[in-house]
């Protein structure tokens, strides 16, 4: 029986890939929190949120993107707290 080093080749490149996957979702928080801030607001916002939660906790190197794509995505929300409170419920007018 012969023993063998563990191959951390494999722990290594899985570590590279989540990372880039957690810098991947720091931007994406970000420009989805941004777009929301105009468009979409209820739908855009949790979604900025969660993935700036996900990247942080994943270790992005973009921490300061993250927070940013974090603010903005609570920004969305209380955009459309204002909004619906001022215009009596409905956000968006057909007439």
């Amino acid at each position: 029986m012969e023993l063998t080093r563990p191959n951390t080749a494999s722990t290594s490149t899985a570590r590279a890939r989540r990372r880039f996957d957690a810098n991947g979702m720091a931007v994406a928080s970000f420009v989805l929190g941004l777009v929301g801030l105009l468009v979409m607001n209820i739908v855009l916002g949790p979604i900025a949120i969660g993935l700036a939660v996900l990247a942080l906790r994943r270790g992005t190197v973009r921490r300061t993107r993250a927070f940013l794509g974090l603010g903005l995505g609570v920004a969305d929300l209380v955009v459309l707290a204002v909004v619906m409170s001022t215009s009596n419920g409905s956000a968006w007018s057909i007439a």
